[in-house]
C-alpha cells in the first residue's frame, strides 16, 4: 500500500510541477488576448503570444493549426486586446516570414517557446499570422 501511494503522490507532483512550469512558460513575457467567433456567433477567447516587426504585430500558428486559427479563416476580422486596448484587426498569413519570426519569437520568449517547440513539435511549418488594424 506505501509502494502504491509513494506512485501516486510522484504521479502527482509531476503532474503538479508540470503544470507550473508549463504556466510560467507561457504566461511569463507578454500574452495578448485574441477574441474570435465561433460557429453560434459566441466570442471565444484565447490568450496567445504576439511580436513586433516593421509595424506590424505578428500571432503565430504551428503548421497543424489550431482551434482559433480555425475561426480566424473562417472571419478574418478579429479582435485583440493588448495592454487593456481592445482593437478590431483583419489578418493576413505571412509564411514567407515564419523563420523572421520563429526567430524573433525565440528572442522574445527564450526558454518558454524552446519548451513549447521541444513539447509540441519543432516550429518547421509554422505560419506567421500579420495583424492590420481597422480602423474605425
Amino acid at each position: 500500500m506505501k509502494i502504491l501511494a509513494w506512485i501516486f503522490g510522484t504521479l502527482v507532483g509531476i503532474s503538479l510541477l508540470f503544470m507550473i512550469v508549463q504556466t510560467l512558460a507561457s504566461e511569463r513575457v507578454e500574452v495578448v488576448q485574441l477574441h474570435t467567433l465561433d460557429d453560434t456567433g459566441e466570442v471565444v477567447t484565447t490568450r496567445l503570444w504576439v511580436m513586433d516587426h516593421e509595424g506590424y504585430q505578428y500571432l503565430r500558428v504551428g503548421a497543424d493549426g489550431s482551434g482559433w486559427y480555425s475561426r480566424i479563416q473562417a472571419n478574418d476580422k478579429i479582435e485583440l486586446t493588448r495592454d487593456d486596448s481592445t482593437k478590431t484587426y483583419t489578418t493576413k498569413n505571412r509564411p514567407d516570414k515564419s523563420q523572421l519570426i520563429n526567430e524573433l519569437m525565440q528572442e522574445k520568449y527564450t526558454w518558454g517557446d524552446t519548451f513549447f517547440a521541444t513539447l509540441f513539435g519543432s516550429r518547421d511549418g509554422s505560419i506567421p499570422i500579420e495583424l492590420h488594424e481597422v480602423e474605425n
